[in-house]
């Protein structure tokens, strides 16, 4: 006799996003009425006549309605604890001036201790009336007496007031330190803000409430999976605390920065060790910086300073040597590389490892490749690691536009990734989290070389990030055998493709288990 079902979802429209064939290519995508759980595997795909046999006594069936089941989001690139300090400290997203940014900081500085830092991040000033980064002089207006930071966006550019620029200055490199007159403005980009980072960096209690907030916030999104980025950081600690308690709502691969290697070879750690829920993931690295402090690499100067061209973060021969440690001792690679040239070296590296497509090297960003280097990704196997909601600066008259001119529609060209055979993979980099935004931007991108169709938008935040961490065989798709990690939608993607990003979650389930419901 049959054992019955944990859990059916019926009366549903369940995308599995698979062709009948087997084939997970275009718009290949079967569908059914409804699906069977049980031990956190799914074991019936069928109408719900079918699926119905498979009710007991204690078997929890839902009825949908109608609504929309896919296959659970992986994000492939966050830094959740970030997310954490959004929803915990200063949120600066969507400010439309200093002068808000300013203001919020000032309600923060209200609500912590007189010898405590106030927080504050992802202000993004290429969308105000007048751009320009917040300086020291708007910050000390919050406190003089309090350390006082505002993260961009991106993260490679902080602003500090007077206290925090005192306390951090000894370990900042003076090229990153942004001057006028000979005097600290408050604004420092890429290594001077690693000081800021480590002051600020939160103890184990502070990071499990960072971590248990911003794992909420992702299961109310639909998020069932994440890759998170960590360096000098206590969160691999407290994953691992959380997945001991059974407290872990998301499945986690953990990729570290390039200065934890030799302590993760030490400890006998390798790409994929781990558990059900915390994984150990690919060594990081930068190479350049971001388009907001005008630090990624170009092979031709910036459209609105003809005497940049961005910088290294990590030279291509450093980059080269941590290349061939990571992938010598077992380890997938990734890293950060934005502009064309800074792509190119990362290419280069990775060819020099012989098969990088084996160990599936990944390159984060790829934002501005050249055709060149977008026939390279397929050749070689390299994952492309992307983030479709950057899309919104590539709108005429947004950063893109300001920082690269015409280069801005030859940003994120991911059907030609596509095209070339290269395994594309979706994240967020937590600006911000939210799935539905980036398929939508990358489904209504500002220029048809972005576009991508709805089902091969929803598969690269699915299955295409599955990949990249080596999980497709338990993650990415619905299909019989595979996790029971599910994204529910109120309406069909499909059907509202003008308005993805206004789409209702309306439950999310992990190992067959309702992490999230909000019918």
């Amino acid at each position: 006799m049959t054992e019955a079902a944990d859990l059916l979802l019926v009366n549903a429209e369940v995308h599995s996003l698979v062709g009948a064939d087997g084939n997970t290519d275009g718009d290949a995508d079967e569908t059914f009425e409804a699906l069977a759980v049980r031990d956190g595997q799914i074991v019936r795909l069928g109408s719900t006549y079918d699926v119905e046999f498979l009710a007991g006594s204690e078997t929890e069936v839902v009825d949908l309605d109608g609504r929309v089941v896919l296959p659970g989001f992986v994000d492939a690139h966050v830094h959740l604890s970030m997310t954490g300090r959004y929803l915990v400290h200063a949120n600066l997203s969507g400010v439309s001036r200093a002068g808000e940014a300013v203001d919020r900081l000032r309600e923060r500085a209200d609500e912590v201790g007189s010898d405590e830092w106030v927080q504050g991040y992802g202000y993004d000033e290429s969308t105000w009336d007048e751009p320009r980064y917040l300086t020291r002089e708007d910050l000390d207006g919050v406190s003089e007496t309090q350390p006082v930071v505002a993260f961009r966006e991106d993260m490679h550019v902080a602003s500090l007031n007077s206290v925090a620029l005192e306390r951090c200055r000894a370990g900042m490199p003076d090229d990153d330190v942004h001057t006028e007159g000979g005097e600290p403005t408050g604004v420092v980009v890429e290594e001077a803000v690693d000081p800021v980072f480590e002051a600020v960096e939160p103890d184990a209690g502070e990071m499990r409430e960072l971590l248990a907030a911003a794992q909420r916030r992702a299961n109310e999104l639909g998020t069932t999976g994440v890759h998170d980025m960590v360096r000098h950081s206590r969160a691999p600690q407290v994953y691992r605390e959380m997945d001991l308690a059974g407290d872990l709502s998301l499945r986690v691969r953990i990729n570290y920065w390039a200065d934890h290697l030799d302590a993760l070879e030490e400890a006998g750690l390798r790409t994929n060790h781990g558990s059900e829920m915390v994984r150990t993931g690919a060594i990081k690295s930068y190479t350049d910086g971001s388009f907001g402090g005008r630090t990624a690499k170009l092979s031709e100067p910036y459209s609105d300073d003809a005497d940049a061209t961005g910088q290294w973060v990590v030279d291509p021969e450093e980059l080269g040597d941590i290349v061939a440690r990571a992938d010598d001792a077992g380890f997938q690679m990734t890293a950060h590389a934005i502009g064309d040239e800074a792509i190119d070296a990362v290419l280069d590296a990775y060819s020099e490892t012989g098969n990088p497509g084996e160990m599936r090297h990944r390159v984060e960003h790829v934002e501005l490749a050249s055709d060149e280097a977008l026939e390279r990704f397929g050749e070689l196997g390299v994952v492309a690691s992307v983030q479709p909601n950057f899309l919104k600066w590539a709108d005429e008259g947004g950063l893109y536009a300001s920082r690269l001119g015409d280069r801005r529609t030859q940003t994120n060209r991911y059907p030609a990734l596509l095209d070339a055979g290269a395994p594309l993979a979706f994240g967020s980099d937590c600006m911000p989290l939210d799935p539905l935004l980036g398929v939508h931007w990358a489904v209504n991108a500002p220029a048809e070389s972005q576009r991508l169709g709805v089902t091969e938008a929803l598969r690269a935040y699915t299955l295409g990030a599955a990949y990249a961490g080596f999980d497709e065989e338990r993650l990415g798709t619905v299909e019989v055998g595979k996790c029971a990690d599910l994204t529910v939608l109120e309406e069909s993607p499909w059907d509202h493709a003008d308005e993805i990003r206004d789409l209702g979650v309306a439950m999310t389930v992990v190992d067959g288990d309702a992490v999230y419901d909000g019918r």
